[in-house]
């Protein structure tokens, strides 16, 4: 079951590790209003790889498909960042997510 209260240590050090496993959506992370915007950044990147190593092994005949939830972090995330940028991207199978700036967008 996923904890949409207010985050304590030990729910940010799980978040950290699986933020799935804290928040029952990207859209619910994206609307918590204990955490900054920074915060809600590095989440979103950590649970945009975690849902491509899920599709890499989808790809590799392995059960599972995050391709859905992978678009929906994305799309949370490009709400707090200036951009998603598809151009530049990891050499690895999961890509990395990168941005025009690592930093949120001034509000």
């Amino acid at each position: 079951m996923a904890n949409t209260g207010k985050l304590g240590i030990l729910d940010m050090d799980r978040a950290l590790l699986d933020p799935g496993s804290v928040f029952a959506s990207p859209e619910d992370l994206l609307a918590h209003k204990d955490l900054s915007e920074q915060q809600k950044v590095d989440l979103l990147q950590r649970w945009a790889y975690d849902a491509s190593e899920v599709s890499v092994s989808t790809e590799e005949g392995m059960s599972g498909d995050n391709g859905e939830l992978l678009q929906r972090i994305l799309r949370a995330l490009d709400q707090l960042k200036s951009g998603i940028d598809s151009e530049h991207v990891a050499p690895t199978k999961q890509h990395g997510v990168s941005s025009s700036s690592d930093k949120p967008k001034a509000t």
